[in-house]
């Protein structure tokens, strides 16, 4: 019953109100534990700020309190909740406040912040920051969403994930926060919840480099090991740039639990019931470390996660789940020839629900643009050992589960044809394709952008590899392909949605340097991509 109380608390300390009307009210609730004097032996502030889940009113402003991020309880002296102000100006130099207030910062939550700002004007770009006991935190800049319907001529964003701290460094996400987007997509792997590799030499997607950064502790079980992988992650200055420089809409993928986890079950044969307790704390550690609103608090080992956002009368965006309520893997999550298994309408890669609520949300847009925004690929991408071996298919993919694909790309070419984008991730390499329901067969019905990783896979090999060679020749509908790190910048206009396949030269050493590897172009009406 405490915790609820605090859960309502924090929920209604998000509401947007003045400071003078926001403290009376929380007298009458303040905690008996609260910390009413904190000491830090550091700025609490190490872990940066963050926005994210936008609306046209408002948006989550994020921190976490960890004065010594990488030791037990983050290093806060007294693991009790804790006041923290927040600030929210129209200019960076805070001469032109519009709301402030305080927040309480739960042990429960890991001393994590999430405030849910509302009563801000749509559309435009808001300057945020924390303060408590002396300290301030950096200053973070999210942006609010247009009106619904109301006439957009422009949207810019960019997608990225997979970002294994051991294999490289953040260079990408340097240069995503000097883009001029409005917000970033992560599509999932924020964390890797992989052990220590160890000072020696690793095969990285199937070539030895030399591990650069090392995990801190051992394969994350523990809510305190998932809670101190995040913090290692978040200490990194170049993605705390990244989310200082605009908001973010998030979703999860495998490594924030377990390598290609399905539902209730994982990769080790584990019992549900066991698994689902680290599923658990892992989405327990997600949520603390993300700028999430209240609605994404996991109840027990679920999380409500998939969700949608609108962009004026330009882009209706669906975030999708594809983990929680997926089916186990066909064939033991080989890449394998396409059974009876991958058809089988007992098999779901969405669950019913979160397929309806898509459909019905799908249905109903008469936005310029669709955005489904999730985590794998949904090309049907055959691939061969050589070239007299049988083609094989990804199981933990989209090609895994050809029921549900089919049903989304049926739904897609009878409902909203020529409108629909699809923006994923995981594969760690670039990929952009056509998505046609039968491949070789028919006419594209929607298209793909699938982002490399920011940092997973190390340097790369670039477009000229065996499995780039191979998959070009096999697959006619891939329209590029490249094993080099980096992200998707979407430039999403009235008629024309362009994209931009960027890249890094090398990231296994520091200051790398970006360049586009393709650019393409989809007009509204017209599926298919055309280069740019």
């Amino acid at each position: 019953m405490v915790f609820m109380k605090r859960r309502s608390l924090l929920t209604g300390l998000g509401a947007g109100l003045l400071l003078s009307t926001r403290v009376r009210a929380l007298r009458a609730a303040v905690p008996r534990d609260l910390e009413k004097n904190p000491s830090f032996k550091a700025t609490p502030f190490q872990l940066g700020v963050a926005s994210g889940d936008p609306a046209s009113d408002g948006l989550v402003l994020w921190t976490r309190l960890a004065s010594d991020p990488l030791e037990e309880a983050g290093g806060m002296e007294a693991l009790k909740p804790v006041l923290v102000g927040w600030e929210v100006s129209e200019d960076e130099t805070f001469s032109k406040p519009v709301q402030s207030g305080q927040a309480l910062a739960h042990p429960e939550l890991g001393h994590s912040v999430h405030v849910e700002v509302a009563g801000l004007r749509p559309d435009r770009p808001y300057w945020y920051r924390f303060h408590i006991a002396g300290y301030q935190s950096p200053v973070g800049r999210g942006r609010t969403l247009p009106m619904p319907g109301a006439p957009l001529s422009r949207v810019r964003f960019a997608a990225a994930g997979c970002q294994h701290y051991e294999y490289g460094y953040y260079t990408a996400w340097r240069a995503i926060a000097n883009e001029p987007i409005d917000f970033v997509f992560h599509y999932g792997d924020y964390i890797y919840e992989s052990a220590d590799s160890g000072d020696h030499l690793r095969d990285i997607d199937g070539r030895k480099a030399h591990v650069l950064r090392r995990h801190v502790g051992p394969e994350c079980y523990s809510l305190d090991e998932y809670r101190r992988r995040y913090a290692q992650y978040k200490l990194d200055p170049d993605l705390q740039a990244a989310h200082a420089a605009t908001s973010w809409i998030v979703s999860f993928d495998d490594h924030e639990i377990d390598n290609n986890w399905a539902g209730d079950t994982d990769q080790d044969g584990t019992p549900p019931e066991i698994f689902r307790l680290r599923r658990a704390v892992g989405l327990q550690a997600y949520y603390e470390n993300m700028p999430l609103r209240a609605t994404s608090i996991p109840d027990g080992s679920h999380m409500q996660l998939y969700r949608s956002f609108t962009f004026g009368d330009l882009m209706n965006m669906f975030v999708l789940d594809t983990r929680q309520y997926r089916s186990d893997q066909a064939y033991g999550d080989t890449n394998a020839a396409q059974g009876k298994d991958v058809w089988s309408p007992e098999r779901t890669m969405m669950g019913a629900q979160q397929e309806q609520w898509l459909f019905d949300g799908l249905g109903r847009s008469d936005a310029k643009w669709n955005l489904l925004a999730h985590q794998v690929m949904i090309m049907d991408l055959a691939h061969r050992k050589s070239a007299h071996s049988e083609l094989t298919y990804s199981m933990d993919q989209w090609s895994g589960y050809l029921y549900s694909r089919k049903r989304l790309l049926d739904f897609i070419d009878t409902h909203c044809p020529g409108n629909v984008v699809n923006v994923t991730g995981d594969a760690h390499r670039h990929f952009a394709g056509d998505l046609l329901i039968e491949p070789g067969r028919g006419k594209p019905v929607s298209v793909e952008f699938l982002a490399t990783s920011i940092s997973s896979g190390a340097d790369g090999l670039g477009d000229d590899d065996h499995f780039s060679r191979i998959a070009r020749s096999e697959n006619p509908h891939l329209k590029a392909t490249t094993d080099k790190r980096g992200y998707v910048l979407c430039d999403v206009g009235p008629e024309v949605w362009h994209a931009d396949l960027k890249t890094i030269d090398r990231v296994m050493v520091p200051g790398g340097k970006l360049s586009t590897y393709a650019s393409f172009a989809v007009e509204r009406g017209n599926p298919g991509l055309q280069k740019a």
